[in-house]
């Protein structure tokens, strides 16, 4: 055990006074956590290995108890008109407004970031080597995440997006933010439940990508009704475009209707969704194979791949997040203090029908898509500014997430040190120098080529916007390569 702790340092004495100043300084935040491990939830880790068809069932108990809570209404709340501070967020976030969804993952992507970034720059230090550290760090993530969504749902409570506090009075008030911080609960424990290897993946992606199929579906087929002005058009793009051809007597304009009408989605929305759905795959084949070779057994080699989408949709993820966040508070902000000055180069916002806010200046107007490729044209400052700051940030997050996440070059160079792994033609030195030359440059342009297709799939006015095609294009290949890695392994369903 004192090999485990101590530090690398030349003197003993120094390594184990080293060791203790550690133990008592540095280890301080997650002593403070020990005290709540008791009484916060937790689901017990597997004492066995889940089979294959065990661990299908429990994603699909995960997943109807998502969209179960997906379909509940909350209880207590009035009729409002009042905005909707995520709006533009709760496909990604797989939320829903007026249920039990509400604030959907976005408690567990605010922690988890936050955690990561105190963890990354040692403002906390954590062994992740040591069992008890890895506990205590996901217990604080876990707390941390309560926290926010009992925040949260205080905020949108006090904001007045149920109504009036006058209106509902305070024990239904009560009511409402007990409903939603114990569905942030559920939410907290499935996600667990998938993490501990129960399920296939992590419950956060599973709810993110269930929720944008969700919608793309239903914006190509859907049979709900609106009156445009022109007559009864369905809002589904597919449906719609019967609707036209078999209705209508100028069959050309039906046509264009059905692909460019502006009040609902179209087939050219539907298109670019398919487009960008592909082009994603292809992407997704981009990797780099480094010949290894085992020291230990003579003539035994391998390959180490290294993909150009190497941290994954991780970029994007906690780019969303810190979006999500901005809005939220901008628009929480603009409605108490539209005098002020700070809160107005933060972002102005513009109500729109059906509770939709748009932001019409400030930072976050400059942060959001442009909403069609005539918008470009008329402010092209905007369109620059939007494109940077996507760029920039997913290439920045996928720098840094790689450093806090285990897989830097100095990571991977000690597993594979560890497995006794060389690269052929290398020594076992020049791991590390090799791994700097390849890492850190497929994290970066890999997120830049991300951030790219999201704008690109904005641009064409995809269905379900170009973060949310992202995510679930990346996280349903992430499940076919599971599938894959199962059937080889002989572990098929059937």
């Amino acid at each position: 055990r004192n090999r485990k702790t101590s530090l690398p340092n030349p003197s003993a004495a120094g390594s184990e006074k080293g060791v203790m100043s550690m133990q008592s300084g540095n280890f301080r935040f997650l002593n403070l956590i020990k005290p709540v491990m008791c009484v916060l939830p937790e689901v017990d880790a597997p004492d066995r290995r889940i089979p294959f068809k065990e661990k299908i069932l429990w994603t699909s108990i995960s997943l109807f108890v998502f969209l179960v809570c997906c379909q509940i209404p909350i209880y207590g709340i009035q009729t409002s008109k009042s905005n909707d501070p995520f709006y533009w967020m709760r496909v990604i976030l797989a939320s829903n407004r007026g249920t039990l969804m509400e604030l959907g993952i976005s408690p567990i992507i605010t922690s988890g970031m936050v955690m990561q970034l105190l963890a990354g720059s040692r403002i906390i230090d954590v062994d992740q080597t040591l069992k008890e550290d890895r506990a205590l760090f996901n217990g604080a993530q876990k707390l941390f995440g309560m926290l926010i969504t009992m925040g949260e749902a205080v905020a949108y409570v006090m904001s007045g997006m149920y109504g009036s506090l006058r209106e509902i009075g305070a024990s239904c008030a009560l009511l409402i933010i007990f409903q939603l911080f114990f569905a942030g609960i559920v939410v907290i424990l499935l996600d667990e439940l998938m993490q501990k290897g129960y399920g296939m993946g992590s419950g956060i992606s599973l709810f993110i990508a269930t929720n944008i199929c969700e919608s793309i579906i239903w914006k190509a087929f859907s049979p709900t009704t609106m009156n445009t002005g022109k007559g009864t058009e369905f809002e589904g793009a597919i449906v719609a475009t019967f609707h036209f051809m078999a209705s209508r007597s100028d069959k050309l304009q039906a046509l264009k209707d059905a692909f460019y009408r502006q009040s609902a989605p179209n087939l050219t929305n539907l298109f670019a969704t398919i487009l960008v759905f592909f082009i994603v795959i292809y992407f997704q084949g981009f990797k780099v194979d480094l010949a290894v070779k085992y020291q230990k057994v003579r003539g035994q080699q391998g390959s180490y791949p290294i993909k150009l989408f190497y941290t994954s949709n991780i970029p994007i993820i906690l780019q969303t997040a810190l979006v999500s966040n901005l809005y939220f508070f901008s628009q929480l902000l603009y409605r108490r203090f539209k005098s002020n000055m700070l809160v107005n180069l933060l972002g102005q916002w513009q109500e729109q029908d059906f509770g939709q806010s748009i932001p019409v200046g400030g930072f976050a107007y400059y942060i959001s898509p442009p909403s069609s490729v005539s918008n470009i044209w008329e402010d092209p400052i905007h369109a620059l500014i939007y494109v940077s700051f996507v760029l920039v940030s997913c290439a920045l997050f996928s720098k840094f997430w790689i450093e806090v996440s285990g897989s830097s070059p100095r990571d991977v160079a000690k597993q594979l040190r560890d497995q006794s792994m060389v690269f052929k033609g290398h020594r076992e030195e020049s791991l590390l120098k090799v791994l700097d030359m390849y890492i850190p440059t497929a994290a970066a342009f890999g997120g830049m080529c991300i951030g790219m297709l999201t704008i690109m799939a904005d641009f064409l006015g995809a269905i379900g916007s170009g973060t949310g095609i992202l995510l679930a294009v990346t996280i349903i290949y992430q499940y076919f390569e599971m599938f894959y890695k199962e059937k080889e392994q002989g572990n098929m369903l059937f």
